[in-house]
């Protein structure tokens, strides 16, 4: 095989299993919400179970879960068979996969566990199979071809059971309102997690790479130093450093879109009032949920006699390679 070759082929695998995932958009509806319902209302846990690369999928699903807010297990079958199957109660929610539904190890448990009183939740390829026939809840994870050429070995099926069980990991998120600041009670370790345990004062920009404006300033030194600083707003202190408001990009636009001339008057007439504001002691997750709360980038630091000290960008705490959900409408 040449480098054109392999480069070909990986490249055909590669859009097999993706367009395997895209095909599973159509299948999520019902029996989705249902899955997601149960695991909620469960007052247990979530154990996963699966035979070989299902196994291996189960287990990385459960990491998932587990570092998300919803308690699991992985199970294995054949342990559960030999006496593991001690660890299930009937609050629990059990989650069996297999692509054929026909796993006679895995199969061979369910009856153990509808007595035991725990509900049954199927990812399989085969909604005829024994495993969907014997579940409360049928996720539908069949693809149309495996990228294996022989169409053996588990390939576009086991990235399938991964993508849905993200899907169900992230929808049990919302569901339980789960934030940023739980995130970090589950990874102490890590860059995130290091950022997230430090406080405001240890990432603010503070000093003179503040932009700042005095109060009866004029507008056209306001939007000068918007301009020079480059940061998207210009903060309004009184000369004992008091947060009196700021003017931000969108003030600037929505004046020009008024007709307002930019100048002329001070920047007190038209600044924002009352600006979010947080304290400099104030935990990095504390900060990531006020901005994902009030839809911002950008929280003022200030004392408790809201003088200025700094602020602090979503950017600073994340790093340029971190992300977080934030609407900017």
């Amino acid at each position: 095989m040449t480098s054109d070759d392999a480069i070909r082929q990986a490249k055909e695998v590669l859009q097999i299993e993706a367009e395997s995932i895209l095909k599973l958009v159509d299948k999520v509806g019902s029996s989705f919400a249902r899955a997601v319902d149960l695991i909620y209302r469960s007052k247990g846990r979530v154990i996963v179970t699966g035979i070989g690369k299902s196994g291996l999928i189960g287990k990385k699903i459960v990491a998932t879960l587990t570092s998300t807010g919803t308690q699991a297990l992985f199970l294995h079958p054949v342990e559960g068979l030999h006496g593991d199957l001690g660890i299930v109660v009937k609050d629990d929610v059990l989650i069996a996969i297999s692509n054929s539904g026909e796993t006679e190890e895995l199969n061979v448990i369910l009856g153990s566990i509808r007595r035991i009183g725990a509900p049954i939740i199927a990812f399989t390829g085969n909604l005829r199979s024994s495993l969907a026939k014997d579940s409360d809840v049928v996720i539908d994870v069949g693809v149309e071809r495996e990228a294996c050429p022989f169409g053996l070995a588990p390939t576009s099926s086991t990235t399938a059971s991964l993508a849905m069980g993200d899907a169900l990991a992230i929808a049990l998120i919302r569901k339980r309102n789960f934030r940023e600041k739980d995130f970090f009670k589950f990874h102490p370790g890590g860059n995130l997690g290091q950022r997230l345990r430090a406080m405001v004062r240890d990432f603010m920009i503070q000093g003179d790479a503040v932009p700042r404006v005095y109060t009866k300033a004029s507008l056209k030194e306001a939007i000068e130093e918007n301009d020079r600083r480059n940061k998207g707003f210009v903060l309004v202190t009184n000369r004992k450093d008091r947060l009196l408001g700021i003017l931000t990009d969108g003030d600037v636009r929505r004046l020009i879109m008024k007709g307002r001339s930019l100048t002329e008057g001070t920047v007190d007439e038209v600044m924002t009032r009352a600006p979010k504001t947080i304290g400099e002691n104030t935990s990095l997750a504390q900060a990531i949920e006020l901005m994902q709360r009030d839809e911002i980038t950008t929280l003022v630091v200030v004392n408790s006699r809201m003088q200025l000290k700094g602020y602090i960008h979503l950017h600073d705490i994340l790093g340029r390679g971190g992300t977080v959900r934030i609407s900017i409408a």
